[in-house]
């Protein structure tokens, strides 16, 4: 690919996204608004998101309105006002109380992950997404970036994005060049952390007599926190279906043990693990067997938990977004967020670029690093201090969590909420969303 005209009267870069989850396609979506040329490297043989419940507030949904698809996302979700916990024998043991509309101007909103995945999906052409390349290394070469595949094909563009995930191959042929050059911070090349093991899914429509909850008009958030450090969850989504969670976490033993690391949302044969859970109590009646015998087995996924935030998330005509360079927790719901913010401020400063040179290029991956690297950390950090609260089983963390549910002020709570939902970076080309709500809107910029 080359550089060719845009719409606003500059040259614009030929990108190359590897990639196809929801960091990727939102850049998709995005450069089709404004006429980038890109094309989008899948490595699995289909394209289609696995996952569980996800939740999105005032801090991503005006990027939604900007584009003219906030009614599309509330169509497929309900509003949430509270997150409940249970001890191991559904005993209710606390609750917290989430910011909604009157605060933000924005309902948090719970939904199955795959339908926001769908939702993307649609925007962006099928002429646009190569399927079944796995990218195994990158190079610079006369001022361009070019992909090599494993089917032997290569690629060459003016901008490679990485939005490959946790254990991005992008970031890996990066790093590796950046080693030789020996610029690479010694952190980077250390592994992630690992601290959860979790099987998630989405269910067939259910019985709304069978869950009453299911009859509400918004969304029902049951957390259980169970015996030998295993923690279940339903969430109740529009369409009568479930999404719903299975959780251990590893002991720092177990975790240097785990020799297997699985960074994709994808379905995975573990009969031990659901044998485990099928037993045990469902929040809203019956067991959680129930719930997972109802749910297609192809859309059932397991997956490690783990986290790291990276330093170095661009060098030459190469940058990273999403997991590859801020993998966080679920706790706080926040990964996939922070993957679209990325998108939105990496967007936004290539369409500043006034052309295709090397310099142009380095100043918009810093600034778009400068944007967004001092924010991630703070939200890696609450993602990591809210999955403790969430799902965590040491002693620490069930201490958290009980000073959290029982004696922690409102206020303080609604302080740190407010910060997370003050931060909402928009498209800097686009007529930006109306500031709602009572709550104070942190500047669109770098954050000095």
């Amino acid at each position: 690919m080359s550089p060719t005209p845009s719409t606003h009267g500059k040259v614009t870069p030929a990108v190359l996204i590897v990639g196809g989850g929801i960091g990727g396609l939102m850049l998709a979506t995005l450069f089709e608004r404004i006429n980038i040329r890109y094309h989008i490297f899948e490595r699995a043989k289909e394209l289609r998101s696995l996952g569980s419940a996800m939740t999105m507030g005032a801090n991503i949904l005006p990027v939604f309105e900007q584009l003219g698809l906030l009614s599309e996302i509330e169509s497929i979700a309900l509003p949430c006002p509270a997150l409940n916990f249970y001890d191991g024998n559904v005993n209710k043991i606390g609750s917290i109380t989430l910011m909604g509309t009157k605060d933000t101007g924005y309902e948090n909103l719970l939904f199955a992950r795959p339908k926001l995945y769908e939702l993307l999906r649609k925007q962006v052409p099928e002429s646009k997404i190569s399927l079944n390349k796995k990218v195994l290394r990158s190079e610079e070469v006369d001022g361009h970036v070019v992909i090599h595949c494993s089917d032997n094909t290569t690629y060459e563009g003016d901008i490679l994005i990485g939005a490959d995930g946790a254990y991005s191959g992008v970031r890996q042929s990066l790093y590796r060049r950046m080693e030789e050059e020996g610029i690479l911070p010694k952190s980077d090349s250390e592994d992630l952390s690992i601290g959860y093991v979790a099987m998630v899914g989405v269910s067939n429509p259910s019985n709304p007599e069978k869950y009453p909850q299911l009859k509400d008009d918004y969304s029902h958030f049951s957390q259980v926190l169970g015996p030998n450090s295993r923690n279940w969850t339903a969430v109740s989504v529009p369409n009568n279906q479930v999404c719903w969670g299975l959780g251990v976490q590893l002991t720092e033993s177990q975790a240097k043990d785990q020799q297997f690391r699985n960074s994709e949302w994808g379905p995975e044969a573990n009969d031990a693990m659901i044998k485990e859970f099928q037993d045990l109590p469902c929040p809203w009646g019956g067991t959680m067997g129930e719930l997972i015998e109802n749910t297609p087995n192809d859309l059932i996924s397991k997956v490690f938990l783990e986290e790291k935030i990276f330093k170095s998330w661009f060098h030459g005509r190469t940058v990273l977004i999403g997991d590859a360079c801020h993998k966080m927790l679920p706790g706080a719901g926040l990964g996939a967020v922070n993957a679209m913010h990325d998108a939105v401020i990496l967007t936004n400063c290539i369409y500043e670029m006034k052309d295709v040179s090397t310099e142009s290029i380095t100043a918009a991956f810093q600034s778009y690093y400068d944007q967004r690297f001092s924010y991630s950390n703070e939200q890696f950090k609450s993602s990591s201090a809210m999955s403790r609260t969430m799902f965590g089983q040491t002693p620490s963390a069930r201490f958290l969590r009980n000073v959290i549910l029982n004696y922690l002020p409102t206020w303080l709570q609604r302080r740190d909420f407010a910060k997370t939902l003050s931060y909402r970076p928009q498209i800097s080309w686009l007529p930006l969303a109306e500031n709602r709500g009572t709550i104070r809107v942190q500047p669109q910029g770098i954050k000095k």
